[in-house]
């Protein structure tokens, strides 16, 4: 028996939606801006084994001399990103829906499970609500590591104006160094999403659009009504003398038309 239920509200549905295209141009805008001064890369004991990103990289996004255009698309976007970002929070808060999205103490050890059950190590899925363990620990780490690039920006974009939030992360550069890890960790984040989506199938793609989702329900089965007819042996039997009163003021109650068919047929006596 299949049955619809609603899962995701209008609120989350549409924060999801708008944050999707927007954090895409961010971190496209953001990668035009690293171009100019593509710093980081893994050395060790002086030989570089890999730079973010190779030349090759650029050239096949087409990515350089376009400066300009990544601190507009930038500098724009980042307030949309926020205020999204920053309704959404709110909406948690007061809706409540922040129970079903922050980790319990269990979270951590459920998550393990889900990894190994989406792997196919184990067969017996880990005990899901509206988010399963890994879920609440992935979207609520999205969250705070949006937080974390806000500020981490409003450091580098204004570091004289927010010279609090510079000495906080360490001075400009380090905050640079979180702005850039945090931007990594969506490209992350979003290659898993995607395949995660995939592997859930189409029901649970389309409650993300729809609000609603199909489940498969058992049936109700009713069992049936016994009556008993024997004997209560606690029940106290009605004396004799009793039934025959009872029977008598019956009698006396019966409608005319009953007490005719109770007399006996004088047409077919014998005289």
């Amino acid at each position: 028996m299949k049955e619809i239920r609603e899962k995701h509200s209008l609120a989350m549905r549409w924060t999801h939606w708008v944050n999707f295209p927007i954090l895409t141009i961010m971190i496209w805008s953001g990668l035009l801006i690293y171009w100019a001064n593509d710093e980081y890369r893994i050395t060790l004991f002086g030989h570089t084994f890999f730079r973010f990103f190779p030349e090759w990289f650029y050239k096949w996004l087409k990515v350089p001399s376009h400066l300009a255009e990544g601190l507009s698309f930038h500098f724009f976007f980042m307030w949309f990103f926020t205020l999204n970002g920053f309704f959404y929070i709110l909406y948690t808060i007061f809706s409540g829906d922040w129970k079903e999205l922050v980790p319990q103490k269990k979270s951590f050890k459920e998550a393990l499970l889900v990894v190994l059950h989406d792997l196919h190590i184990i067969k017996i899925a880990p005990p899901q609500n509206k988010y399963n363990a890994a879920q609440r620990i992935a979207y609520t780490s999205i969250i705070i590591m949006g937080l974390g690039s806000v500020l981490t920006g409003l450091a580098i974009y204004k570091p004289v104006q927010f010279n609090g939030l510079v000495w906080f992360f360490g001075g400009y550069h380090f905050a640079r160094i979180i702005h850039f890890v945090l931007t990594l960790g969506y490209v992350f984040f979003f290659i898993i999403h995607i395949v995660q989506v995939i592997l859930a199938g189409w029901n649970n793609f389309r409650s993300v659009v729809s609000g609603f989702e199909i489940v498969q329900t058992e049936p109700m089965v009713t069992e049936p009504i016994l009556l008993n007819t024997e004997p209560n042996p606690s029940e106290t039997p009605i004396e004799p003398e009793r039934q025959n009163f009872l029977l008598d003021t019956m009698q006396e109650f019966k409608n005319p038309s009953e007490k005719e068919l109770d007399k006996p047929d004088q047409s077919n006596s014998l005289h």
